[in-house]
Order: C-alpha cells, then sequence, then structure tokens
C-alpha cells in the first residue's frame, strides 16, 4: 500500500527538525508539501505514492548517470559485501587518488573526505597553514558548505530561506572572511589592493551554481588567478558541484587555469556521500600526519563511496556522454529563449553543458543582486506546475537544474511540452 507524501511529511516534522534532513528539501520556497521519493531509475524518480517524475534534480548533481546505474550499483554491492567500512588503508582509495591525477594533472595529492563542507573546510585550514595569514576572499552568493567561517552572504539553502548568514556563528569565526560581488573584477581588486597582504586565499566556484547557474565572464578566472599571485596569496577552486559535470576532468582543466587547491563531492562518489581536496605536494603535505594541519575522518574513503566513485569514473571516461549531455541542455537554452520571445513572460535561461536555471527575470544573473531581482512566486508556481505534469525541478530559484547520461531526447521533449503547458497556454501563469 502506497504512502502519502503528506502523512510521511507529518510523521518526519515529529522527530526531524522540520521535517528534512536539509533545508532546501522542505519547500519552503515554493509552497506545499515535500515529495518523498521511494526509488529511482534512470532519468525518473517515483514517489511514495507511485507517481512518476523525469528528474532534472538529480540529488543536487551527484548522479550524472542517472538513478540506480548498472554498473554503479553493482559495484556498491560488491564492496558492501567485502565490508562497508575499516577506518584502515584500502587499495581502492589509491586508486581514486591516482584516477583524479590521471584526470586533473595539478591534483599531486588528494585528501579523500566525507562531504564537500569537509572538503571546502579542510581547504580553508589548509591555506592558512601553509600561508601563515588569515583572511578568505569569498563571493556573494557562493556556497561552500555550512563550516561556520564560510556561512557569510552564502548561497544555496540559505539563500533559499532568506537567511543572509546562521545564528550560532560567534562574530569572530566571521571576521576574516571578505565578500565581494561574482563576476566584479573591479571590486575584487579593490579589497585585494587593501587586503591582498592579509589573505590566505580567494574561494570560488568557477561556475557559480548556488544562486542559479552563473557561468564566469571572459577573464573573470584569469583575473583572480592573476590577483592571487600578484598578492602571495593562493587560490581556491571549489568544484563540488563541477568537477567531473563538463567533461571528464574538472572545470579548471577545461578552462586553462591551474588553482592551487580543488574541492570535489558529489559526482567522484556515484551518489555515495564523499569529498576530497588536492593541489600541490608543497602545500598537501602540511596535513597530518605530515605536517602541522591536522585533518582526520573515520569514514573517510569508504570502501563503498570509493567503489562507486572508481566505477562512475570509469563510466564517464569510456563513454563520455557529455557532448550528448551538452547538445541536450543547448537545447533546452534554445528552445526556450524562442519561445520566450514574444510571450510577455519576463523569464530567461542560463545553460552550460548539461547544466541549466531557468531565472524569472529578464535579463538572467551574473551575481548575486541580479539572482535576487527573480521573481521568486512566479519560480514557485511554475515549479508546481512542472510537478503536476510529472517534471522534477529543484524546489528553488536559485539552484542548478541537471541533465544526466540517462536523459533521452524524449524526456527533454518531455520537459519541453510541460514548459509550454504551463509558461504558455491561455491558463500559464
Amino acid at each position: 500500500m502506497n504512502t502519502s507524501s503528506e502523512s510521511l511529511f507529518a510523521r518526519a516534522e515529529v522527530r526531524i527538525p522540520g521535517g528534512v534532513n536539509s533545508p532546501v528539501r522542505a519547500f519552503k520556497s515554493v509552497g506545499g508539501t515535500p515529495v518523498f521519493i521511494e526509488r529511482g531509475k534512470g532519468a525518473r524518480i517515483y514517489s511514495s505514492e507511485g507517481q512518476e517524475f523525469i528528474d532534472f534534480c538529480g540529488s543536487w548533481g551527484p548522479l550524472i548517470l542517472g538513478h540506480a546505474h548498472p554498473a554503479i550499483v553493482e559495484a556498491i554491492q560488491q564492496a558492501a559485501a567485502s565490508g562497508t567500512t575499516f577506518g584502515a588503508c584500502t587499495e581502492r582509495e589509491v586508486e581514486l587518488a591516482e584516477r583524479l591525477y590521471q584526470r586533473v594533472p595539478y591534483l599531486e595529492q588528494v585528501r579523500l573526505v566525507n562531504s564537500g563542507t569537509e572538503a571546502t573546510m579542510t581547504a580553508i585550514r589548509l591555506v592558512r597553514g601553509f600561508t601563515g595569514r588569515k583572511k578568505i576572499l569569498k563571493f556573494d552568493g557562493g556556497y561552500h558548505g555550512h563550516a561556520d567561517c564560510l556561512l557569510v552572504s552564502a548561497g544555496s539553502g540559505l539563500l533559499t530561506g532568506g537567511i543572509a548568514s546562521s545564528s550560532g556563528i560567534p562574530e569572530g569565526v566571521t571576521a576574516d572572511i571578505l565578500v565581494a560581488p561574482y563576476n566584479d573584477l573591479e571590486a575584487l581588486a579593490l579589497l585585494m589592493d587593501r587586503y591582498g597582504h592579509e589573505v590566505a586565499a580567494i574561494i570560488v566556484e568557477p561556475v557559480a551554481g548556488n544562486m542559479g547557474l552563473v557561468p564566469p565572464e571572459d577573464g573573470f578566472l584569469q583575473g583572480l588567478r592573476k590577483l592571487t599571485a600578484d598578492k602571495g596569496a593562493l587560490l581556491i577552486f571549489d568544484e563540488v558541484i563541477t568537477g567531473f559535470r563538463l567533461g571528464p576532468t574538472t572545470y579548471g582543466v577545461l578552462c586553462g587555469i591551474t588553482p592551487d587547491l580543488t574541492c570535489l563531492g558529489k559526482i567522484i562518489g556515484g551518489g555515495i556521500p564523499i569529498g576530497a581536496v588536492g593541489g600541490r605536494t608543497e602545500i598537501m603535505k602540511l596535513l597530518a600526519p605530515l605536517g602541522p594541519v591536522y585533518q582526520a575522518g573515520t569514514l573517510s574513503g569508504n570502501p563503498v563511496a570509493v567503489a562507486a566513485g572508481l566505477s562512475t569514473l570509469k563510466v564517464l571516461i569510456d563513454e563520455n556522454p557529455y557532448a550528448d549531455m551538452a547538445r541536450q541542455g543547448k537545447r533546452v537554452g534554445d528552445e526556450l529563449k524562442k519561445r520566450m520571445l514574444g510571450n510577455g513572460h519576463k523569464v530567461s535561461c542560463a545553460n552550460l553543458g548539461g547544466m541549466f536555471t531557468i531565472f524569472f527575470s529578464e535579463r538572467g544573473a551574473r551575481n548575486l543582486a541580479d539572482a535576487k531581482r527573480c521573481d521568486t512566486r512566479m519560480y514557485a508556481r511554475f515549479f508546481h506546475g512542472m510537478l503536476e505534469r510529472g517534471i522534477y525541478l529543484p524546489p528553488s530559484q536559485f539552484e542548478v537544474c541537471f541533465i544526466s547520461a540517462a536523459h533521452t531526447d524524449e524526456e527533454i521533449e518531455c520537459f519541453l511540452k510541460a514548459v509550454d503547458e504551463v509558461l504558455f497556454t491561455r491558463d500559464s501563469l
């Protein structure tokens, strides 16, 4: 017998704060009751009531091959059958580090952790230990996990909930965090002129993905690399979303820019919790047990996550589905732009590879200030209209939609048909 999402959410609210284990799942920015998912296969998910949806959320990014990919399921089952964790070294950990280095030559050494938050938290501690400096510069709307020092002007769930920061964080923890607008080299240069000698690192999502999809403008990332080099600061690329998303490597490799440290997660775990921080040996060797920067984790590099990650990377490298995902992403972007012309809606679409965001504003976004001008109430109505037609999107205007290797032309056509019905019919929004 199927159980309704409403009854499950009511039970969840009794024992789980807000009824969810990650805030954006609560549907607060779109309204209504969260959909409880029972299973997924390929590009589709199925609710506890048995309703089928084409999934464009993809667990917020890890599922680049779709749900329950046979090779990944097999790898997980085989690894789990031999033991889920040992708290000791395994061969697969070495294999994953070697595979990452093969695809990303500037990842000379890699430390595996359990999440993207752990990766960025470790990176911040590491750059401070390496440089002897305290200040970190981040970008308005950039989300780098929920470590205390980085919850300043953050995107993702904090942006969705309208929270500028978080309570429970002493002022002193964030006193050394500087914030600049994304895609604004002039403002960044002014900050670096004043504080550059104190800045340990700039941390950035090379393609912003937590205020909606906001690609870097020409010269922006190159400017970051030059400014950090000039001031003796380090550059951290947070590629938890973009790592292996746009090609079988990192965005840094694809755009020809070498950061000092890179943070990874999501895809490299194939749907099992994982994170990684890597970079030049001279920086990485400061981590314990070699150096004075401490980091540890009981489940770091656990056999199941590493097996899932290795399997995912093998499929991505062998099958190279990126061109097809990019083709479908371009089709979504082009078709939406074509439909928007002359239809009177203040709506735009940003897309890059298999990622896209529909912004309910005329000109899209180049930074957080632009993203905040979007009509979030209109997005909420659009979200529910699409949900009613079997399309599952991120329940927030400020997130990215993902096309996986499992999405077919038929499923993209279903998406576009639903958009037509929701946006461009007589009874549209």
